[in-house]
């Protein structure tokens, strides 16, 4: 997919990964850009910086998605990117036991990660059905493919959320419409409350700039998953249109690896070395992964 003349909406957009999607989306030259956050003054002053339309929204009021959703088609005439991107982040509480965190925040999760991206494509297929094409991307955490301690809630419906987006674009390619899951490791947002991001961020930490960066890339490419860790390796490979097919945790390496047509090879052990995978990894996921982006965009990789 390339950008230039497209309408794109941003949930979450007024800040983060967000903002950093809103400043390279406008720099591509979108002919319609709309910043949708739960804060709407900052959206507002963002979409007033890049001359773009800025709405006060929260994600989880499907009624508010819809008529945002219908708005945007009645002015812009169609939706061609909606990128379901707005997150949240709760620590197990008490004892972070697994079951320590309330069924409130269990439920805000859930409605956050996964049905905010149900919402966004019930409103939108439709008409992106009806003239045979359109394009989703989902902000969704390397969490998704792995996990993240302590986060039980978070890392949960971050799964789910993998999961939506596999099922809309299995039912929905032969339609036109393409599917991209965004999933880095850490990102230096609020949500890292200028922490060293923990697990996530063994690898470093990534910015913004670098995550819409790959973005631009993953979509003209039109990859379902688009993986990427604060490394020159993984970061380099993407520029180079080497496809970043999945990402596991070793055993023996807690940081992430990134496996670059091979699944064997840790990017955290020594030249020449690899660690084998063990049983219990997600390997069937991402095998499922593969075959979607290949499936859909005609690419073809082996895992």
């Amino acid at each position: 997919m390339e950008l230039r003349d497209k309408v794109v909406v941003v949930t979450g957009g007024a800040s983060g990964i967000g903002g950093g999607l809103c400043r390279r989306f406008r720099e591509e030259g979108v002919r319609g850009l709309v910043i949708a956050d739960l804060n709407g003054d900052s959206a507002a002053a963002l979409a007033n910086e890049l001359d773009g339309t800025g709405y006060s929204l929260d994600v989880r009021d499907e009624a508010a998605v819809a008529a945002m959703v219908a708005e945007t088609e009645a002015a812009f005439g169609q939706i061609d990117l909606f990128c379901s991107n707005a997150g949240i982040l709760n620590l197990d509480e008490g004892d972070y036991w697994a079951t320590s965190s309330p069924n409130d925040v269990w439920q805000r999760n859930w409605e956050v990660h996964v049905m905010a991206h149900i919402y966004a494509a019930r409103a939108c297929l439709p008409a992106m059905i009806s003239r045979g094409e359109g394009y989703f991307l989902h902000t969704v955490s390397a969490a998704g493919l792995l996990t993240q301690p302590y986060t039980a809630a978070y890392a949960t419906t971050k799964h789910a959320a993998i999961g939506f987006a596999e099922s809309l674009a299995i039912t929905h390619g032969d339609d036109g419409v393409k599917v991209s899951c965004l999933c880095p490791q850490a990102v230096d947002t609020a949500m890292l409350g200028g922490t060293d991001g923990g697990a996530a961020g063994l690898d470093g930490i990534l910015s913004p700039e670098q995550v819409a960066e790959a973005v631009i890339e993953g979509l003209r490419e039109e990859r379902f998953l688009i993986l990427l860790i604060s490394r020159s390796s993984s970061i380099t490979s993407t520029r180079r249109k080497t496809t970043i097919v999945g990402s596991v945790a070793c055993a023996n390496c807690v940081g992430a690896c990134a496996h670059l047509h091979s699944p064997d090879i840790c990017s955290r052990a020594p030249r020449g070395q690899t660690k084998p995978l063990r049983a219990g990894h997600p390997q069937r996921l991402l095998r499922l992964l593969c075959r979607v982006r290949e499936h859909h965009s005609g690419g073809s990789h082996s895992l």
